[in-house]
């Protein structure tokens, strides 16, 4: 059963939403500002039985706080949700138009990035998995220290997905290309 948290962190309300399970964590940070995270995390997280948090923002522009300022010290739920995982997967979303169908795979630790590349790579040709940090925009490796998804005992995987990643539904054939992410999930 889910558990929430209501916190501030640099100043932003947010609403964390621990769901406890195995030592596998998924991880969505920015769910209010990168559509389709949360729901991909929940889903991931029911359907592996693996541990899953959501930090979700009230109204409808919410505010990217970076990830290395979502810190352990802030959050209770996230100190729970590192005590009880191996490894992390954090869910991201980006728009970068230069690569709409590329799947970077950031993080610390870069052999379970590697793994998870060989498992995505059944999306292929909708969807291209890159795990090398000199083709991952510097801003989307998720390497910094304090970052929750190196937090975790043995490290973790940052997945950065393009939009069309994380709206398209199982009936559709082909990913489209949306405009911009779903509206943000109220509380």
């Amino acid at each position: 059963m889910p558990r929430t948290e209501h916190l501030q962190i640099a100043g932003v309300p947010m609403r964390a939403e621990l769901t406890p399970g195995g030592p596998v964590g998924v991880l969505a940070l920015h769910a209010s500002n990168e559509g389709g995270t949360a729901e991909l995390a929940r889903i991931v997280a029911e359907s592996t039985g693996a541990t899953c948090l959501v930090f979700t923002q009230p109204g409808t522009s919410p505010v990217h706080v970076p990830s290395p300022e979502m810190a352990v010290a802030h959050c209770a739920a996230l100190r729970e949700f590192l005590a009880r995982v191996e490894i992390t997967v954090s869910l991201h979303g980006h728009l970068r138009r230069t690569a709409p169908r590329s799947l970077f795979l950031g993080g610390a630790n870069r052999q379970a990035a590697h793994r998870l590349a060989t498992g995505l790579g059944v999306l292929r040709p909708e969807f291209d998995p890159v795990t090398d940090l000199d083709a991952i925009p510097r801003a989307l490796r998720g390497l910094h220290p304090r970052n929750p998804v190196n937090l975790a005992r043995d490290g973790g995987v940052q997945v950065e997905l393009p939009l069309a990643a994380r709206t398209v539904t199982p009936t559709t054939r082909t990913p489209p290309t949306p405009r911009r992410p779903p509206s943000p999930t109220p509380w």
